[in-house]
C-alpha cells in the first residue's frame, strides 16, 4: 500500500499533512512510490516563446521522486531538467527542486497553460549509486553544477508589484526567467491568460521584475521570478 503525506499545516502556501494511506492526489507524481509527499504547482501561463517554472519540495530532507504535469491544450509540450549521472533516479537526476519547461508546438496558437506536479520522498529513499562495470577513462571533467537559481514566488494582491531577486555572495547573475501563474484548481480562462504582464531588468547586478495585473487576474494570481547565478568562487 502506498502511503502519502496529507495536509495538516500550510508551509510556504503548499498543503502538507500527516502520513496516511489514501487515493492519489493531483496527477501521477507519486505513482510507484511507497512514501510520497505530493506537491501541486499552480497553473502556469505558457506564452508563445515558452516558459520555465521551478517547483520545490517544501520540506528539508526531501528530494523529488516523481514528476507529472497537466496541460490545457494537447499541443503544450512539457519537460523538466534532469542532472547527468548514473543510475538515473532520485538524488542523481533530481534534487529538491525541478525546473519545468513548457511551450506550444503549434505556431500562432496564442497563450495556454500547464500545471506541474512533483512527488517528494525522504532523501533516504533513493539516489544510491552502484558499480556496474569497469570505467574507461574519458577526456574532460564531470559537471559540477556551477549554476544555481534563486526563486521568489510573489502573490499579486495589488495591480502592480516590483519583485527583486539577488544572487548570493560568491556568485553573479547570468540570466533570469519569470512566469505568471494562478493557484487555482481549474486552468486559467482566456482573459486570465493575458491579465498579468512582467517586465524584467537588471539593476546593480540584481533581477528587478515590474509586474502589472488587470482585474481579470483575480485573487489567486502570482508571479515567479528566478535569478540564474554562476559561482565565482
Amino acid at each position: 500500500m502506498r502511503r502519502r503525506l496529507t495536509l495538516v499545516a500550510s508551509v510556504g502556501g503548499l498543503a502538507l499533512a500527516a502520513l496516511v494511506a489514501g487515493p492519489a492526489f493531483g496527477a501521477d507524481e507519486c505513482d510507484g512510490l511507497r512514501v510520497c509527499l505530493p506537491v501541486a504547482g499552480p497553473w502556469v501561463v505558457v506564452p508563445a516563446g515558452g516558459v520555465d517554472y521551478e517547483l520545490a519540495c517544501p520540506l528539508a530532507g526531501y528530494i523529488i521522486g516523481g514528476v507529472d504535469a497537466r496541460v490545457a491544450a494537447r499541443d503544450v509540450d512539457v519537460a523538466f531538467r534532469g542532472e547527468p549521472g548514473s543510475p538515473v533516479g532520485p538524488g542523481v537526476t533530481t534534487r529538491r527542486s525541478a525546473v519545468f519547461h513548457a511551450e506550444r508546438a503549434r505556431v500562432g496558437g496564442g497563450a495556454s497553460s500547464f500545471q506541474p506536479f512533483i512527488g517528494c520522498i525522504p532523501t533516504s529513499g533513493g539516489g544510491g549509486r552502484a558499480l556496474t562495470g569497469l570505467a574507461t577513462p574519458t577526456a574532460g571533467i564531470k559537471p559540477t553544477q556551477p549554476l544555481r537559481s534563486i526563486v521568489v514566488n510573489a502573490r499579486l494582491q495589488t495591480p502592480s508589484k516590483t519583485v527583486r531577486v539577488v544572487c548570493p555572495a560568491g556568485s553573479r547573475l547570468v540570466g533570469s526567467t519569470s512566469a505568471a501563474a494562478f493557484r487555482q484548481t481549474v486552468q486559467p480562462s482566456d482573459t486570465q491568460l493575458g491579465s498579468v504582464s512582467v517586465r524584467r531588468f537588471v539593476v546593480d547586478g540584481a533581477v528587478v521584475a515590474r509586474v502589472t495585473a488587470t482585474d481579470a487576474a483575480g485573487p489567486r494570481a502570482e508571479v515567479q521570478v528566478r535569478a540564474i547565478c554562476a559561482r565565482t568562487r
